[in-house]
């Protein structure tokens, strides 16, 4: 497995393609356009990807959302590769380039339904800290890492 760091957006590049592709798989009902959408609004952020010869198989992105607060935004991993640690090896790639950083911080939000990735935080020492509904009515568990 090879691990890569992007703090750019190549929209037409064939591992960003790829990552956009497996965010489909992941996620159907969400356009991996707002993806670009939302990264191009922030001026700090990092995407983390774990390929298999060319093909992304897990991807981690977040953003700064304050000056010392690091938000990890979407992540996941074709399901044919889970249970091998790629997650945790890309949440900890993450932890470590957002220490470098100077984040005291980082903030997650994932939903009881994501129970895996619920406790993949927890194990990497996320604590809850709060939970809110969103606008379509489902609840939403906060997640703090602090440094």
């Amino acid at each position: 497995m090879e691990y890569k760091a992007f703090m750019s957006l190549e929209t037409q590049s064939d591992w960003y393609k790829s990552m956009c592709s497996l965010h489909s798989t992941i996620f159907p009902s969400q356009d991996p356009v707002a993806i670009a959408e939302e990264l191009s609004l922030r001026t700090k952020f990092l995407i983390l990807v774990a390929l298999d010869d060319a093909q992304v198989v897990g991807y981690k992105i977040g953003y700064q959302d304050r000056k010392t607060r690091f938000y990890s935004w979407l992540g996941g991993v074709y399901p044919a590769y889970r249970g091998q640690g790629i997650a945790s090896e890309l949440m900890l790639r993450q932890h470590e380039w957002c220490k470098s950083q100077g984040y005291s911080v980082i903030r997650t939000q994932t939903k009881n339904t994501w129970r895996s990735m619920l406790i993949l935080n927890l194990r990497h020492g996320f604590d809850v800290v709060g939970t809110y509904t969103d606008e379509k009515g489902e609840p939403k568990i906060i997640l703090e890492k602090r440094f």
